[in-house]
């Protein structure tokens, strides 16, 4: 009982102590707990790890199509060079048009072989070598996406793939550069290689493109959340009133029939019965005709059926031998006496421009001349007065000789009228 009592305070003092300890990591920050330091990297697999190797031998192989032999033929010898490194056996069958990887007895990493794996796997799909190599490293990952049962309608399929790629692959290229990730679209899966973040993002955008939702709106919010992440007060917050809520604008119609039934009011009384063949009969009287008058009526009935239908085949064959309706001959407009033109006016330029000389002053310049002073008066007195008789008009020569001896300061006032 004593050893009981003196250990009790001990056993107490512990308790509160490893309290203390597991209380410490609850203080710290959530933030810092979820967030990975940047330039953080975990470290390389390496033999000193697992030195003593793989017990069992693992292999996994893949077909391929058979527009891919030339190709994988070429770089097979790359892919074993890449896959020896890790002690990695690889085989390339022409024949069954298949591909194998196994592990050998060197082999120390055991996640080598499922990476091994995809890479066959990406080249099968169209994926060139030197893409598909980075599987090999422990910061790249790979997915295929199956789109092929994702829509029925063939048409609809094409469409929605082709959207994916874009025009030009300007929305593949936008994804992978938003992403970090390679994307490749063959046929009816779509690969990408990249990290683990950017592949939950392209297989949302893929899945999202196949409902029939514009990659664009995915492409958008990626680029929302690539500058938030810039911030880091914004790392352990909600984005949600950030990101753009987009609402779908088609909504399903109900498909209305072309034909509405209008009901009729609801009556209790039942419809009146149907008048039946020998009622209407016995209403027209043809009841109580012989079946000579009967046979005579109905070919009566026939034949006035057969000359409606041949009065309107007629009708037809006439159209085509009427003659279209003329267009009314519009009559030409008399000329307006406005616009027309004097030819009288016309003779007398053409006189007056034969009679003038080239260069020569008309009447009204010599009157300028004769303002200018005196000087010019005398200048003009010594013109010979036949000249001007005849032509009313003298050569721009003569007058600029005669009036170099009298006056030599009126020349400067007369090369002002273009007699110089």
């Amino acid at each position: 009982m004593a050893s009981s009592s003196l250990n009790g305070p001990d056993r107490a003092a512990g308790k509160s102590e490893s309290r203390r300890q597991n209380a410490k990591p609850e203080d710290r920050d959530e933030s810092e707990l979820l967030t990975v330091p940047d330039g953080w990297k975990e470290p390389a697999f390496s033999r000193e790890d697992n030195p003593r190797g793989l017990l069992e031998e693992s292999s996994f192989a893949t077909l391929f199509p058979k527009y891919r032999e030339a190709y994988l033929k070429d770089c097979w010898p790359l892919v074993q060079k890449a896959l020896n490194e890790h002690h990695i056996n690889a085989t390339l069958d022409l024949i069954e048009g298949s591909m194998t990887v196994c592990t050998t007895k060197k082999t120390f990493d055991p996640y080598i072989i499922i990476r091994a794996r995809d890479l066959i796997k990406l080249l099968a799909r169209s994926v060139s070598f030197e893409q598909a190599v980075r599987i090999l490293q422990d910061d790249v990952a790979c997915d295929i996406i199956k789109i092929g049962s994702l829509v029925r309608n063939k048409e609809r399929f094409v469409k929605r793939r082709q959207r994916l790629i874009g025009p030009k692959g300007s929305t593949l290229k936008a994804l992978e550069l938003l992403t970090n990730c390679y994307i490749m679209v063959q046929g009816n899966t779509v690969s990408a290689i990249g990290p683990f973040s950017g592949l939950k993002e392209v297989r949302k955008v893929v899945l999202d493109t196949m409902k029939n939702i514009h990659p664009i709106y995915n492409i958008k919010t990626l680029m929302i959340k690539r500058e938030l992440a810039k911030d880091s007060e914004l790392r352990s917050q909600s984005w949600e009133r950030f990101l753009p809520q987009f609402k779908h604008k088609n909504v399903n119609k109900r498909k209305e029939p072309k034909k509405k039934t209008v009901k009729k009011e609801y009556t209790p009384f039942p419809p009146p019965q149907p008048e039946s063949q020998i009622d209407k009969e016995l209403a027209s009287g043809e009841y109580f005709l012989k079946a000579s008058q009967k046979k005579r009526q109905k070919m009566e009935a026939v034949k006035a059926k057969q000359a409606e239908a041949l009065s309107k085949r007629q009708e037809e064959r006439k159209k085509a031998f009427i003659p279209p309706k003329e267009k009314p001959v519009v009559k030409p407009k008399e000329a307006s006496t406005e616009t027309k033109i004097d030819v009288a006016a016309i003779k007398e330029k053409v006189k007056k421009a034969k009679n003038k000389k080239l260069g020569a002053l008309t009447a009204e310049e010599i009157l300028t001349c004769r303002a200018l002073g005196r000087k010019s008066h005398i200048c003009l007195s010594r013109l010979d007065t036949t000249v001007l008789k005849e032509s009313d008009v003298f050569s721009s020569s003569v007058l600029h000789q005669l009036l170099l001896d009298s006056c030599g300061g009126i020349i400067k006032e007369l090369t002002l009228w273009g007699l110089d």
